[in-house]
């Protein structure tokens, strides 16, 4: 029953859609039919509302989307508080004439070129896609004001109505775009799912009840889809032009050169730079602050909308005097405010100093030019045209049409999963042969036909949850949730333009003049969906292209994860393979230079410890090639292993399903009230246990022999890792740790006078005062390195004069004891400061970068782009599970 229920959802909701019922209705009105629906006729027939529901009930799913939709707007989800800046940003920058001021003027940059107002129209388009993000709007802004142009200019119809179509929908790709942030905030619930799931899988495959961490599913972001989706969308703009070059050499009737009727001089050229520079700029402001780190997506979409009404401002004022006034007051503003911000400690909470109070009355002064410059142009836009009333109602609908999709998409999936639909996608998917790139391209398909009839928030709000975790959870592919999401987007773009239902098609026939027919517009873009075909295959099978950006970014960065994080160390230990090779020989010189110097004053235990280290990494090298040499076994072998172990692992998952279905048959059959249905129950059971044994018998009886031999290359490889990382962070972190001492051995001899004139508080009358300054004194040793039982010993000073009766004796004696342990410690330290310390400095700074490298606070520059090469590649992991 729940499987018809099912198909009445589906067919209800393609019913409604397909009828031109508002898609924003038609998707939570499907789910509360088909809920209520099932919930009526599990009363009337079972006498239970439950009865028809894969599990729980009625009231359950109905509040299921909506609890589902909350989680959206928890402090930690708030990525899509950018949605309504950046539309905003694209339809201010349209209503206020600036693209197509844009247009213009690039079609006379690029007109002499063979093909060049095609090429113009592709670079605007991207321009465009990288301000709007709006396929719609883009394609109609173009279809306006180029297409007649193109036209007139003799450009076949089919390319030119190919080449508009095309460049408006690279706001689908290209940030920062919508459908970028929609697919990550999917995407990031998709990675939760597939991370358990995945953490299943290993503890059935394996018994262990933890999995690595390198083996987990990587959430993603705004931001990393952004960086991530970059590359591919300038391919595909190099893919356009090349393509429109190409024709017009081979074929130069279909786009001829337009000679500028004009000159080329300083007008011209002031011309360019005026409507090329500000949206450019822009750009370049958005995403590089969220590519540099220096802002999220949603401040990221605030300075995007800002610069748009800034840029509206002069633009709606143009021919008017003063029309650059408010945004040379804005430039001016924030060009203060760097200034300020780079010699001024601006902090309100901690100034103090009358410097501090200058530095924050001018960034506040800097902050209010600012604020004056956006109410000026945004008064200016009010009053020509009304321009910025009509833009916040644009704003307001759109952004509406998005959340409440996003309402009824998430009751929509909720259904979908009340009757069993995840599961059954599940299972269909896993059943099909040819593993994961099976299943990927079956759902691209999928999508793919999805985009004919939905827009890309339904399609990425109702497919992509149910289909993303499946695909993350694979460990064969193990790709990135990134690339899958950019593969989507670019798939999502190609089928808006596939005949005859792709919505930029039908953008563009609302627009184009009669003379062009509904044909040649679908002829031209039959090159172009070849085009995006070409792109999707190259970046399926080129993932760095999507990975290397998002990684490199966050292995640079401030925040960046320290070496020793769990998820670093396989790249790092396949970048060192060659780091080793070439300076084990340094190693080995460094180390033997270290031994000669003088250790006879250290303590014995500090010298015992740097003599086993100076041991440890001698032996680096060796411990990293046993790594090497365990890994290459384990590969050689995994290629004859590999089929065995698919095998299995299909049949022993397949048995795991039936054992639970089982398991839920027999308590069915202890719960049946009636004799009959207990014994339809026991037998269904029964059945389904006896095919269990069925496929179990089916497993190779070399199974276990041949598995036990793999795990056991696969242990030696795994204790090689954890040998070598044992092995160089012993023979580091003596050698830290003690530069760390010699360094602060000024600091621990400035101790002494502060503690010597405690000495009188022992003889004080009020033991209770003492012991309170004595406590005071504990912060005297804060971020003094090897400290402790000097510390610990006034802390027993202080515990002695702090009881009920004061033991003045014994607190003497633990004062006397810190002051001989404090001279000491001043003695040895200060002495090794001057014998010792530039020759662990020389040792240190010679393995710093091999065997130190995962005691460094950060990566080096050199290994940070090394790893992110690295982690750009997808690593198959299944024979792990």
């Amino acid at each position: 029953m729940e499987l018809l229920f099912l198909t009445i959802l589906l067919v209800t909701m393609a019913g409604a859609l397909a009828s031109g019922y508002p898609v924003a209705f038609a998707l939570p009105g499907s789910a509360i039919l088909t809920i209520l629906l099932a919930a009526v006729t599990g009363w009337l027939f079972t006498g239970d509302t439950d009865a028809f529901f894969a599990n729980g009930g009625p009231d359950d799913w109905l509040s299921a989307g909506v609890t589902s939709f909350r989680f959206y707007w928890s402090p930690e989800r708030d990525t899509l508080i950018a949605i309504p800046l950046f539309i905003f940003m694209g339809i201010m920058l349209q209503r206020s004439k600036i693209a197509e001021d844009l247009l213009v003027t690039m079609a006379q940059l690029f007109g002499p070129v063979p093909g060049g107002l095609g090429i113009s129209v592709v670079f605007v388009g991207a321009l465009l896609a990288a301000t709007t993000g709006i396929v719609g709007a883009t394609v109609v802004a173009m279809g306006l004001i180029s297409l007649p142009a193109m036209l007139r200019h003799n450009y076949s119809k089919s390319l030119a109505s190919g080449a508009i179509s095309a460049s408006g929908t690279l706001g689908q790709i290209i940030p920062p775009s919508i459908v970028l942030i929609i697919l990550a905030d999917q995407l990031s619930s998709a990675t939760d799912q597939a991370g358990a799931t995945r953490q299943e899988a290993y503890k059935a495959a394996t018994g262990e009840i933890s999995m690595p961490s390198d083996y987990g599913v990587v959430s993603t972001s705004a931001g990393d889809m952004f960086m991530g989706a970059l590359a591919p969308g300038l391919v595909l703009v190099g893919l356009y032009m090349a393509y429109i070059l190409i024709t017009a050499l081979l074929k130069p009737q279909s786009a001829p050169s337009v000679p500028y009727e004009g000159s080329y001089d300083v007008n011209f050229a002031k011309r360019v730079a005026l409507s090329l520079t500000p949206p450019l700029a822009l750009i370049f402001i958005v995403l590089g602050s969220i590519v540099g780190g220096v802002a999220t997506v949603n401040q990221a979409g605030a300075i995007g909308a800002a610069g748009a009404l800034i840029m509206a401002g002069y633009r709606l004022h143009e021919g008017k005097p003063g029309a650059y006034w408010p945004a040379i007051l804005a430039l001016g503003s924030l060009g203060a405010l760097v200034l300020v911000l780079r010699n001024f400690d601006t902090g309100v909470m901690t100034m103090e100093s009358g410097a501090e109070q200058l530095g924050v009355a001018l960034a506040a002064l800097c902050v209010i030019g600012l604020a004056v410059a956006l109410g000026w142009s945004g008064l200016r836009a009010l009053r020509t045209d009304n321009t910025l009333q009509g833009v916040m109602m644009e704003t307001a609908k759109t952004s509406a049409l998005v959340f409440i999709i996003l309402l009824g998409a998430a009751m929509l999936t909720a259904a979908f999963r009340a009757f069993g639909g995840e599961e059954l996608v599940r299972d269909f998917l896993t059943s099909l042969p040819g593993g994961f790139w099976t299943q990927f391209v079956i759902v691209m398909l999928v999508i793919f036909l999805l985009g004919f009839f939905l827009d890309f928030i339904e399609i990425a709000v109702v497919v992509v949850p149910i289909v993303a975790p499946i695909l993350l959870a694979d460990p064969s592919a193990n790709v990135s949730a990134v690339w899958l999401g950019v593969m989507i987007g670019l798939n999502m773009q190609t089928s808006f333009l596939t005949p005859p239902f792709g919505f930029a098609l039908f953008y563009l026939r609302g627009v184009a003049p009669p003379e062009v027919r509904t044909l040649e517009i679908y002829r031209g873009v039959v090159s172009f969906i070849g085009l995006q075909l070409l792109a999707l295959l190259i970046v399926g099978l080129s993932p760095p292209l999507v990975n290397y950006l998002p990684q490199r970014v966050a292995l640079t960065s401030e925040t960046a994860p320290p070496p020793q994080n769990p998820r670093l160390q396989f790249c790092l230990e396949q970048f060192l393979e060659d780091e080793y090779a070439a300076q084990e020989g340094v190693i080995r010189r460094a180390a033997a230079e270290m031994r000669m110097a003088d250790l006879t004053g250290l303590p014995r235990a500090i010298r015992r410890d740097l003599e086993e280290a100076l041991d440890k990494a001698e032996a680096a090298p060796a411990a990293h090639a046993a790594i090497m040499t365990a890994e290459r076994a384990a590969k050689d072998a995994s290629g004859a292993f590999r089929p065995l172990h698919a095998q299995v692992r299909s049949i022993q998952g397949r048995v795991r399903k039936l054992e639970a279905e089982v398991k839920l048959l027999r308590t069915e059959a202890r719960r049946a009230d009636d004799a009959e249905t207990r014994a339809d129950f026991t037998a269904e059971a029964d059945a389904m246990e006896a095919e269990a044994a069925a496929l179990t018998a089916r497993i190779p009886a070399e199974w276990p022999e041949r598995d036990a031999a793999y795990r056991k290359l696969t242990d030696a490889e795994l204790k090689a890792r954890r040998d070598y990382r044992r092995t160089v962070d012993d023979a580091a972190e003596p050698v830290l740790d003690m530069i760390a001492v010699l360094r602060e051995a000024d600091a621990v001899a400035a101790l002494r006078e502060p503690l010597r004139a405690l000495e009188p508080l022992l003889d004080a009358e009020d033991a209770k005062a003492a012991a309170a300054q004595f406590r005071e004194a504990r912060l005297l040793f804060r971020g003094l390195p090897e400290v402790s039982r000097i510390r610990s010993a006034i802390v027993r000073t202080r515990r002695e004069l702090d009881r009920r009766r004061p033991r003045r004796d014994r607190a003497r004696k633990a004062y006397e004891d810190a002051m001989e342990e404090l001279e000491s410690e001043i003695a040895w330290r200060q002495a090794a400061a001057t014998s010792l310390l530039p020759a662990l400095e020389r040792y240190e700074a010679a393995i710093r970068e091999t065997v130190g490298v995962r005691r460094l606070e950060r990566l080096p520059r050199r290994h940070a782009l090394a790893i992110a090469s690295c982690q750009a590649n997808h690593r198959d992991i299944s024979l792990s599970f």
